[in-house]
């Protein structure tokens, strides 16, 4: 078998191959001087960015009609993401930066800062201290400006001879003062926004600590304590709280402008402690009157709140044998140490008459109410007790008598707490305490109305949380 041996290539004159190198040269550089309008375009398309919205739109769909007159189809609706990012950074480079629209040299804003007045934020506008005097002059209520906070906005707007035509200020979220100047002087306005309600729903597992997890789900320090003090009766805040707990809650929002700023009262909640599920609806009777009630109907409120202390650790139980920090002996422990900070407020456990506001013995500064006929409560080793407690007058459930301190035999600032029934001590933990009334049967269709729709809510919002989790 035989091999043909292979072709050599054809060779040219070397006059005919100097004129091709010729003509590929002259193509390179028309080439770097006039870009394919496909190239051209995609570039078009991606410096739209420094312009407005509504301008890349518009010029978006022109070079698109552009596009199509030209090659006889639309571009890829990827073009500015297909692009390369050498195509970005040289179009970046050779469109020119689409300039600022000047600020109006009429219009002024200064922020308040530490030591600043009046005066100096007048003069940092350009404004002479004479004019601070007309504005002060002008109007009583425009000493309100002089009332500056820390980081508070001011706005000035002056004529072209640079005098001041007025002055604005928002106060707050809800309120704006404002001074305008007229033929007789300046005049003051005050604007008060009042707020939309609306509803919110927060879903919150306990990690750590209560406060710790209602935040971190978005409830406020203040609404924390609101879904504390519904719960309050079945649930002891100071010892059954335990990781895993839930809570869902409803709460109004206030809005203005389009922001939130403030929270409103708890429509409903949902409290999963131990394992045992609580609910709360919040009702306003006929009369006006609002209390809280379970789905059903039945009032969360009780004769007796659980603990007089909100969040406090219990440093000492309940016993007939428990030996005395002080005196070192066998002595019954008669009723339930909260350890707090000095100065924590301590709340009445039920409505009541004040048997004694004053110094008992080791209690130290003491508070004994009775309630009723049959319940007794005493709070002894107080730091003082709050404004109007007094012995003979009387308080209503979760009213402030006095303060945790340390007065008595005491080791250290605590509530000590006792409870009585008829005259007996018992253990103000595990007393099972009187049912408030249900809601009336005049009201219950009406209740229902309310308060099932807030339990389906709960009921949808947690369903969707949960289902978008597992995604």
């Amino acid at each position: 078998m035989t091999t043909e041996p292979s072709k050599a290539p054809p060779l040219y004159p070397k006059t005919h191959l100097l004129a091709a190198s010729g003509i590929a040269a002259l193509l390179s550089l028309a080439l770097l001087v006039f870009p394919s309008s496909d190239v051209e375009a995609k570039r078009t398309t991606l410096s739209l960015d420094l312009e407005s919205p509504v301008e890349q739109l518009t010029q978006d769909q022109d070079a698109s009609d552009a596009l199509q007159a030209t090659n006889g189809a639309a571009e890829s609706p990827f073009a500015q993401i297909e692009s390369s990012a050498e195509d970005t950074k040289e179009t970046a480079q050779a469109e020119p930066a689409v300039a600022e629209a000047p600020k109006n040299p009429l219009h002024r804003e200064v922020i308040v800062a530490k030591g600043d007045t009046l005066s100096t934020l007048f003069e940092k506008v350009g404004l002479p201290a004479a004019t601070v005097n007309d504005v002060l002059a002008s109007d009583k209520q425009a000493k309100q400006f002089t009332q500056l906070k820390h980081g508070q906005k001011l706005e000035f707007e002056l004529a072209p001879d640079g005098q001041l035509t007025n002055l604005h200020s928002n106060v707050s979220d809800l309120e704006s003062i404002t001074l305008t100047k007229g033929a007789k002087g300046f005049a003051f306005n005050r604007i008060t926004t009042k707020p939309v309600m609306r509803s919110a729903y927060v879903h919150g597992v306990i990690n750590s600590s209560l406060s710790q997890s209602a935040a971190r789900a978005g409830l406020s320090h203040s609404m924390t304590m609101d879904m504390a003090s519904v719960f309050g009766y079945d649930i002891d805040f100071a010892q059954d709280i335990r990781q895993g707990d839930e809570f869902d809650v409803i709460y109004e929002q206030k809005v203005a402008n389009g922001k939130v700023v403030g929270t409103g009262n708890i429509l409903s909640a949902r409290f999963t402690n131990r394992g045992k599920t609580y609910t709360a609806v919040r009702y306003t009777n006929k009369q006006g009157n609002s209390s809280y009630y379970t789905a059903d109907g039945n009032s969360m409120r009780k004769a007796f709140i659980r603990t007089p202390v909100d969040f406090a650790r219990i440093s000492s139980r309940f016993s007939m044998g428990r030996k005395h920090p002080i005196l070192n002996k066998i002595r019954a422990h008669k009723g339930v140490d909260y350890a707090a900070p000095r100065g924590t407020p301590i709340k009445a456990a039920g409505d009541g008459k004040v048997l004694l506001a004053g110094r008992r013995g080791g209690y130290g500064n003491t508070v004994i109410i009775q309630h009723g006929a049959t319940y007794r409560t005493l709070y002894g080793h107080m730091q003082g007790f709050a404004k109007g407690i007094q012995t003979g007058g009387n308080v209503k459930q979760g009213q402030v008598i006095g303060y945790i301190g340390t007065t008595g035999l005491s080791t250290g600032p605590h509530l000590h707490y006792e409870f009585q029934v008829n005259g007996v001590h018992v253990d103000p933990l595990g007393q099972k305490l009187p049912m408030a009334d249900p809601i009336a049967k005049a009201e219950r269709a009406r209740f229902l109305q309310q308060s099932q729709p807030l339990m389906a809510r709960m009921d949808q919002e947690r369903s969707t949380l949960l289902a978008s989790a597992k995604r």
